[in-house]
């Protein structure tokens, strides 16, 4: 639950970023995984400084200097940014800089509802969750089952599934559905043809009623 908000101390099921000499890498915090023949083993993570034992990490605080077997690293909380740079990719993603240009242009704030079409590999997403949240909400899909599936799991890892709902739905040919029609402040689409989306946007934005008039 390592993205829902900072805390000082790792706990198991975080995922947490490994620093390594410029070098980033997403570690989840369990102390025993499957191995290719499914059977749980000890979880030891392998990096050109050597080898870390995960379960060496509960309790340890966020920034802390960690020993491998063959050097050391840094420990920190990921943040969206810190996600971006090392997350699994499942598609070409959007990077911070842009990422900065497009939150200030959607104008999101705390509170706000998102919907996004084209979750991808979940670099954008992240960043929309944490710009509404708390009582804001993202609404984002993709039309591959297998990707809108992984971007779940890592909403449910981090700690932040409770602000996102992901579906999979080609958007340009079904839209968003009824029950988001009048009920987003801004809207994104990362697809092919985005201008085939336009169309359905229209019918989830809220328009405020008083400036119409």
């Amino acid at each position: 639950m390592s993205l829902s908000g900072y805390k000082q101390f790792i706990e198991p099921n975080d995922t947490v970023i490994l620093y390594l000499c410029n070098n980033l890498h997403a570690v989840l915090v369990q102390e025993k995984i499957r191995n290719k023949n499914g059977i749980l083993v000890e979880n030891v993570y392998q990096t050109p400084f050597g080898a870390l034992k995960v379960k060496d990490l509960i309790g340890v605080q966020y920034g802390s200097k960690v020993e491998l077997s063959k050097g050391w690293g840094h420990v920190i909380q990921p943040t969206p940014e810190l996600w971006t740079l090392c997350l699994p990719h499942r598609t070409q993603i959007i990077y911070s800089p842009d990422i900065s240009m497009i939150l200030c242009q959607l104008d999101l704030i705390p509170g706000k509802v998102v919907v996004e079409a084209g979750t991808g590999s979940g670099s954008l997403t992240h960043a929309f969750i944490r710009c509404v949240k708390p009582k804001g909400f993202v609404f984002t899909f993709d039309f591959h089952p297998q990707r809108a599936q992984f971007a779940q799991k890592e909403f449910e890892l981090h700690g932040v599934d409770q602000f996102v709902s992901v579906k999979c739905r080609d958007v340009l040919t079904c839209g968003f559905g009824e029950e988001l029609n009048s009920q987003a402040d801004a809207v994104f689409l990362d697809l092919p043809k985005p201008w085939l989306g336009i169309s359905w946007a229209k019918h989830a934005i809220r328009y405020d009623k008083e400036v119409m008039t």
